[in-house]
């Protein structure tokens, strides 16, 4: 990591215990340490010194969300063992309001509180709604600590605004890879870091270990790539080489977008194991990404996987980093009022990470076209009929949280409309991408626009045709009507043959597990032709696989299984089918199934060519 040092003024970074004229709370930085030296059963000591109160009642809190999750996960509930002392070092009265706050009284009194955090990696499995690995924490003593910091740092009411320096005590040897800023400390195994505001405390992780890293420049911004790999399978230098040919096409994509001048990918690779991480994925952050992946992907496929989701999440240096309304600027983490945009967050977001492969010449023109076609298919699964701007302002609560991973299917084909709208109003001159540099040159990253009027201000932009098409399909419920748009650029669908796997048909499953139980059941979806010759209908529920019971507690090991099925084994399934248990018999085959795809219109008119051409290509 390169380390930044900057000067923060004497006054505003030396405190003692006893309160003095200067060392009001609102004055002050808020003082945060964190050991990771004296760990106790995977946890560790936060404490936190706000400076003097003149109230004689303050709040403490724990974010309950944070940006870039959409669920609420009550981070609160990891802490343990929460105390408030005074000025002479006694022991205060604190109440636990809920998960997530802790009331102090005669806060005028108040010195510092002290509490024990828990990781997140080894509930997963104990949990009903586990936190998102990549969002969660690992505190594994002497080896990794994997931090996102709006789980160990808290804030007091009316305090979010005011800078925080924090303060780790680390093992020897210990490195951090982070992209907070680094004020210089002469303590041995200690560092300390700025930050502005609480945002970029809960923007910002950091992971510690004896880290492999490797650096690289894309224009003028520095790239640190940080890998934990407990067993020693891959090294940062082993996937170096794809991401930076990655990261320099997406940045001539971006052009003279410049949100950041220094990015960093923290990527933790799971044993897999019961006790470790299981959520596999990627959490945005303004100016670096976390990545939690199984150690055992082959190397190709972990390769593939960081193209696909640290692509998306570079992208969002476009927005919400440059483009975002005031409810992401303003975030309050226990009561949040959620943006409309969501289909601008990480719908454009999952747009560009898959137009800029097409555009750059990392993928094929079927390749792009199988893409679009997939996630067309996969936002069938969700409510089609939902307002996009209803769902994104209530995506915390159901019905609309159930469909929230739509917004990477939906919500990226949204912007791909947009974008043909737009290059068809133009003559192919401008795009979606022209539209978010627009927007990016008036607002920035410190200017947040009204969530209410951003529709209207890029209609103004744009044409009227944008404003029809957010009024029907956006704002409105209407579906899209995809075929019309891909006629536009002389694309059509047609219906071809294709091999599958044996549960699993691309990403779409074709088992589901029952809500409220642990039974594993097929989906009534059409089914492959190897699931269709075994016999097995939709409903009917697996009992058994060549003798061996499958629930919930392992339907991995039946998926990963059933990767390793060659054609022509002998099978016997036992399902239960209207309250019976039904054996069927016979051999594995290779599974195929009639799917849509796209393709390129034959007799496409030079008018779509040409638009095509300046979609995928410009």
């Amino acid at each position: 990591m390169k380390k930044i040092f900057i000067t923060v003024l004497t006054a505003a970074i030396l405190y003692s215990c006893g309160p003095k004229v200067n060392d009001l709370a609102t004055n002050l930085p808020v003082n945060a340490s964190i050991d990771l030296v004296n760990v106790k059963d995977d946890k560790v000591k936060v404490e936190v010194d706000p400076g003097r109160f003149t109230t004689t009642s303050i709040n403490f809190y724990i974010p309950k969300t944070v940006p870039g999750t959409y669920s609420n996960n009550d981070y609160g509930q990891f802490i343990d063992d929460f105390k408030a002392f005074d000025y002479d070092g006694n022991l205060m009265q604190s109440n636990r309001v809920d998960k997530n706050t802790w009331q102090i009284s005669n806060a005028q009194n108040l010195d510092k509180v002290t509490y024990w955090v828990n990781d997140s990696f080894d509930t997963e499995t104990q949990v009903d709604e586990a936190v998102f690995s990549p969002a969660g924490t690992n505190i594994e003593a002497n080896t990794n600590y994997f931090l996102n910091l709006h789980m160990l740092v808290g804030y007091f009411n009316d305090l979010d605004q005011r800078p925080y320096q924090i303060s780790f005590t680390h093992p020897n040897g210990f490195v951090a890879s982070t992209s907070l800023k680094e004020v210089a400390n002469q303590k041995e195994n200690t560092d300390t870091f700025y930050a502005n505001r609480y945002f970029e405390v809960t923007d910002n992780p950091i992971m510690y270990s004896k880290l492999d890293s490797e650096t690289f420049t894309v224009n003028d911004i520095e790239v640190t790539l940080s890998v934990y790999s407990p067993n020693g399978t891959y090294k940062a230098i082993d996937i170096k080489e794809d991401m930076e040919r990655m990261m320099k096409a997406q940045k001539t994509f971006l052009g003279d977008v410049n949100a950041t001048k220094s990015y960093h990918i923290l990527l933790y690779l799971s044993t897999g194991q019961e006790n470790d991480a299981t959520g596999f994925g990627a959490l945005e952050h303004h100016t670096s990404t976390t990545v939690v992946l199984p150690e055992s992907m082959p190397k190709q496929a972990l390769i593939e996987t960081m193209i696909d989701v640290v692509s998306h999440e570079f992208f969002h240096i476009v927005t919400p980093l440059s483009v975002h309304s005031e409810e992401v600027h303003y975030f309050n983490y226990n009561d949040p009022a959620m943006s409309k945009h969501l289909w601008m967050y990480e719908g454009v977001t999952e747009y560009f990470a898959n137009l800029f492969q097409i555009q750059q010449g990392l993928i094929s023109n079927e390749a792009f076209y199988d893409r679009i076609n997939q996630k067309i298919q996969t936002a069938k699964n969700y409510d089609d009929n939902m307002s996009f701007t209803v769902m994104s302002e209530n995506i915390l609560e159901e019905p609309y949280k159930g469909n929230y991973v739509n917004v990477y299917q939906k919500g990226a084909l949204i912007g791909m409309c947009i974008d043909i709208i737009i290059r068809e109003q133009s003559n192919g001159e401008k795009g979606i991408l022209w539209l978010m540099k627009q927007l990016s040159d008036k607002y920035g990253k410190d200017k947040p626009f009204d969530d209410d009027t951003i529709i209207d201000e890029i209609v103004k932009l744009t044409y009227p045709e944008v404003g029809d098409f957010f009024n029907k399909h956006v704002i409105g419920d209407t579906p899209i009507n995809y075929t019309a748009f891909l006629n536009k650029v002389g694309l059509a669908f047609t219906a071809k043959m294709e091999e599958t796997g044996y549960l699993m048909n691309g990403q779409i499953p074709y088992i589901d597990v029952k809500p409220g139980s642990k039974e594993v059941f097929f989906r009534n979806t059409k089914l492959n032709s190897f699931l269709t010759d075994l016999g097995i209908q939709g409903g009917d529920i697996i009992k058994s696989i060549n003798g061996t019971a499958y629930n919930l507690d392992n339907i991995r090991d039946m998926i990963i299984g059933s990767f390793g099925w060659q054609p022509d084994q002998d099978i016997t399934m036992v399902v239960v089918r209207e309250g019976k248990e039904v054996t069927l018999s016979g051999k594995t085959k290779t599974p195929m199934a009639e799917v849509t795809a796209i393709v390129e219109e034959a007799n496409a008119s030079s008018d779509q060519i040409a638009l095509r051409n300046a979609w995928m290509k410009n």
